[in-house]
C-alpha cells in the first residue's frame, strides 16, 4: 500500500475519499473552512461513526458464537474497509498537527543515529 501523504507539500490535507482510480485525493490550499473541507469533515465523522457501529456489531457476532463462515467473511471485509477509513482519517489529522515546539524523543535525529554504537 502506498503511504498517504508521502511527498505531499506542507499544508495539504489527505481527503477521506479516493479518485476513481483508487489514488489518494488531497486538498492543497485553504484554511479548513471551505466547502471541500467541511464535506471532508462530514465524511470523516460518518466513517468514524460507522466504525463504532461496526465494532459493536462485531462484538455481538463474536459473543453469539453462532456465525456462519459467510458471516465471518463479511464481517472481516467490513472491518477491513472500516479500518482503512479510520487509518486514513488518522493520517490526515496527524499530518495537520503542528510540529511540537520541543525536540520529541520519539523522533530519531540523524546526528543521534550517527553516534549510536552498532
Amino acid at each position: 500500500m502506498t503511504e498517504p501523504n508521502g511527498g505531499l507539500m506542507d499544508g495539504g490535507r489527505l481527503l477521506p475519499w479516493s479518485s476513481p482510480e483508487g489514488k489518494p485525493c488531497y486538498l492543497l490550499s485553504g484554511d479548513g473552512t471551505g466547502y471541500v473541507s467541511r464535506m471532508a469533515d462530514r465524511v470523516e465523522a460518518e466513517q468514524l461513526d460507522s466504525a463504532a457501529e461496526l465494532i459493536e456489531e462485531a462484538g455481538h457476532v463474536l459473543r453469539e458464537r453462532t456465525w456462519t463462515p459467510g458471516e465471518i467473511h463479511l464481517l472481516a471485509a467490513d472491518l477491513t474497509t472500516s479500518l482503512a477509513n479510520v487509518r486514513r482519517v488518522a493520517v490526515s489529522r496527524g499530518a495537520r498537527l503542528p510540529e511540537p515546539p520541543y525536540d520529541c524523543p520519539d523522533r530519531e535525529a540523524p546526528e543521534r543515529d550517527a553516534t549510536r554504537p552498532t
